[in-house]
């Protein structure tokens, strides 16, 4: 017995040295300390006998080996050194491309998962939802405008352009520039403002918000604002934010997709002639494709690859990726004619030109900006992918909620509404979780943004969770509507986000790519306390100097390591009872320590991840795939606490803040767990099962009962419908495909009564309704129901059967060949199923 809690109290000493990242020499006192009194009879009880002189001096090893590592030149000889040309020898190099692109973002809150102790401070002192006067006026005023403006059907069907009315008012209200400063004629709006005005957008049409998105992402404008010549910002900037040049970027070709820097795009440094005089420039050689708004587009900006082989700049001959500006009318420039990506209407297509001789004027920058475009365009897109498509996935989501539940209300089936069945019932509490997930991350990410960071590794594993969760509720969206979702027409308000889908989770940089290679990868380099320090240590021209930076990152991680295991193991233990929690957290303790704990599990996992497989991280796909994902669910969940303490902690949306904490908990286990057991280190693999898994499986997806409280809070008109399904664009016009459903579900919910008292009278039979009869003034004169009621009811059913009523053509309209230059593209729409009037007889 003495000697178990002898070792009891020996384990919780060495989990707490380790959990303190005690300094080498207090675990060499506390090792020798627990040694000495092992070889006591105070450690064993009564009939102690001591071992052999040879086995009690043999117990001192470990003590005295700690106290030779505690002296600093044998630690060196001893430890770092071998370490050091250990990792030197195994460790690829980072190729310019690699490096640019990690010095390229910002570490954040990211950090703050991969150490295992989150800080829940710098979380919350991320800003929430804030807009000035200015930019609030513009989202409710010309945005709406925009919104109201927009016929999805004629732009995608009819006419599979978008209107150049569309396109003169976007200029006109400056659309087109709200990326560029005031300073330059744009609207110099926040991160957070493009965010919601393109999130609205995009509710009302994905091809509009896509015109809109491109000039204010990555592309010419954000590059000649942050990096162009004095001379390019004050032409190039004014023009761009009035819609006088439409821009487009070129970087993707045939051979160089989600590897964009295995360009074959190329530049030669030479001399030519341009507006009559020889001058010193480049001739370029491309071949590009998938380019957004290349088919309009007055201004190519172009990324290739430049040689100087003649030395005429002094710089070497291989100068690197570089960005240019070319009209698009330059002469060589061909502009291709169009894709169609997923039957879009918004433009996009090749580009592509040879021997085009194009002045150093035409380098963004100028030529102090040479080589430079790899670094320039990560910079850009660190910022950049966490705006454009998780506003417009967010959007997404909010508003196939927002149709599917108020469709769920409206539509019934076996006598009652189907979101009320509980097989529909699940899909909804999907959707109801994903706009609420996809907004929490959307507005921290963006306000993050808006206060100058660059979250690369955040903006990566936004842009693939956004998408990867709108696709998965839009599938959710077409399966509640049924038939009345698959007949597509100018009232299907689902087809457009159906089909722009798979264009958003394949650009800036495909999900598969980003999940498994980027997303985990970058972050275990860059979010890491210790891992990108080791990295420049080994790789430093100076060796003594690159020895001594390498010898402070080792040693702190082996404390951090050691932090981690005996911090996994005791959290694990004690089922996160003791997380650290933020003030005022009332309410919310459990998720944040399970928060915390599970942080700890990541960094454990990652770290290990990380230090075992070394340089063949890249191989293992499937394991940096998971932990993306477990990643991606410990941040989006801390963007679920933020969002709900920045709302004010509304009691009533606390069954949708626990229906996320569940599924999000549950997910991490699910992804970390399957990182664990496919580990191709067996020792590892065991190591990291008992530590992190201890008891097993843990979180469980949450419950039924759950899901249902969160499903009728978003089916009711209310503050939470309204709160899941903000900064949408919301139509009351009962001619508009989503306005009718706005309209009609208040009035059904309006005549619920009169409905009981009608369909009770049915059931009894007093009531017969069927075509052909009108039942309505059967029950008026039945006393079933007062006249006013009777046309409420009448009212009610006219809305209903407009709802539910599917688009139907004449047979010639479907023909490939119908829609012929000068043909009246009004003629092209169809009419929706007529239906009787309810109660109407069919003699009448």
């Amino acid at each position: 017995m003495a000697t178990t809690v002898f070792f009891l109290l020996v384990l919780i000493a060495a989990m707490g040295l380790a959990i303190w990242r005690a300094p080498i020499w207090v675990w060499a006192l506390g090792v020798a300390i627990a040694t000495f009194i092992w070889q006591t009879p105070l450690a064993h009880g009564p009939g102690y006998e001591p071992s052999s002189t040879f086995l009690r001096v043999l117990a001192w090893l470990p003590a005295i080996l700690l106290a030779a590592l505690s002296i600093p030149a044998l630690r060196r000889s001893l430890l770092v050194e071998p370490a050091f040309r250990a990792v030197k020898k195994i460790l690829p190099k980072v190729s310019d491309t690699e490096q640019q692109a990690l010095d390229a973002g910002t570490v954040g809150f990211d950090a703050e998962l991969f150490s295992g102790t989150p800080d829940w401070a710098k979380l919350r002192s991320v800003p929430p939802i804030i807009l000035t006067p200015e930019e609030q006026a513009f989202l409710d005023g010309p945005t709406e405008e925009l919104c109201r403006l927009i016929n999805d059907w004629q732009i995608r069907h009819a006419e599979r352009e978008i209107p150049e009315a569309v396109w003169a008012f976007a200029k006109k209200h400056g659309f087109l520039g709200m990326l560029i400063s005031k300073e330059h004629g744009g609207l110099g709006f926040t991160a957070q403002a493009q965010s919601l005005i393109l999130g609205k957008i995009a509710s009302r049409s994905p091809d509009v918000v896509t015109i809109v998105m491109v000039p204010n992402s990555l592309g010419p404008g954000e590059l000649i604002e942050k990096y162009g010549t004095d001379e390019q910002k004050h032409y190039y900037l004014p023009r761009l934010a009035r819609g006088e040049e439409v821009p487009c970027f070129s970087l993707t070709g045939p051979t160089s997709g989600s590897d964009a820097a295995t360009m074959r795009d190329i530049g030669t440094v030479t001399k030519g002639m341009h507006n009559g005089q020889e001058v010193l420039g480049i001739r370029l050689s491309w071949d590009k494709r998938y380019i957004t708004l290349g088919p309009k587009a007055t201004l190519v900006g172009l990324a290739f690859r430049l040689f100087d082989p003649d030395k005429l700049l002094a710089k070497g001959e291989d100068i690197g990726i570089t960005v240019a500006l070319i009209p698009a009318n330059h002469p060589g420039v061909n502009i291709g004619r169009r894709h169609l990506p997923s039957g879009a209407a918004f433009p996009n297509g090749p580009n592509w030109g040879e021997n085009v001789f194009i002045p150093m004027e035409y380098i963004i920058g100028g030529e102090k900006m040479l080589g430079q475009g790899w670094r320039m365009l990560m910079e850009c897109l660190a910022a950049g992918r966490a705006i454009s498509l998780p506003s417009s996935a967010t959007a997404g989501a909010k508003s196939m909620l927002r149709v599917s539940t108020a469709y769920g209300r409206i539509r019934k089936q076996f006598g009652l509404p189907v979101s009320r069945m509980e097989g529909i019932e699940e899909p909804l509490a999907r959707m109801v979780e994903t706009a609420y997930v996809n907004e929490a991350g959307r507005a921290v990410t963006a306000a993050m943004v808006s206060r100058g960071e660059k979250p690369s590794v955040i903006s990566a594993l936004m842009k693939y969770q956004t998408t990867e969760r709108l696709r998965k509720s839009v599938d959710d969206a077409m399966d509640i509507h049924g038939g009345r979702a698959i007949c597509d027409g100018p009232t299907n308000y689902l087809q457009s986000a159906y089909l722009m889908v798979p264009v958003g989770i394949t650009v800036e940089g495909a999900n598969i790519l980003t999940r498994t290679l980027i997303t985990f990868a970058q972050g275990a380099l860059r979010a890491h306390p210790y891992l990108y320090k080791e990295v420049q240590a080994v790789q430093n021209p100076d060796s003594e100097k690159g020895f001594e930076q390498f010898e402070d990152a080792f040693l702190n991680h082996l404390s951090f390591s050691l932090s981690n295991m005996a911090g996994s193991f005791f959290h694990n233990i004690t089922l996160g009872f003791f997380g650290a929690v933020p003030e005022n957290a009332r309410g919310t303790e459990k998720i944040y320590r399970q928060l915390w704990r599970q942080s700890r599990n990541f960094a454990l996992v990652s770290d290990l991840t990380v230090a075992v497989l070394g340089g063949g991280l890249k191989t293992k796909q499937k394991i940096t795939g998971r932990l993306a994902d477990a990643l991606s669910e410990l941040y989006l969940l801390s963007c679920v606490m933020k969002r709900f303490e920045d709302d004010g902690k509304p009691v009533a949306d606390r069954p949708i803040v626990a229906l996320c904490a569940c599924n999000s908990l549950y997910r991490f286990e699910l992804a970390l767990r399957g990182a664990v057991d496919n580990f191709p280190n067996t020792f590892v693999r065991g190591l990291m099962r008992v530590l992190v898994f201890p008891f097993g499986r843990h979180y469980y997806p949450a419950s039924d009962r759950v899901g249902s409280k969160a499903v009728r809070l978003a089916c009711e008109p209310g503050e939470v419908r309204d709160r899941l399904t903000r900064h949408i664009y919301i139509s009351n016009d009962v001619n508009d495909p989503t306005g009718i459903l706005e309209v009609t579900l208040k009035k059904v919910i309006a005549s619920e009564e009169a409905e009981k008292k009608l369909d009770r009278a049915i059931r009894a039979g007093t009531i017969r309704r069927y075509h052909g009869i009108d039942w309505f003034g059967d029950a008026v004169a039945k006393g079933v129901l007062t006249e006013a009621e009777a046309a409420q009811l009448r009212e009610v059913e006219s809305l209903v059967a407009r709802v539910i009523a599917v688009d139907h053509f004449d047979p010639i309209e479907l023909k490939p060949n119908y829609m012929t230059p000068g043909h009246n593209a009004q003629a092209a729409t169809a009419q929706p199923a007529s239906a009787p009037r309810a109660g109407q007889a069919a003699a009448e």
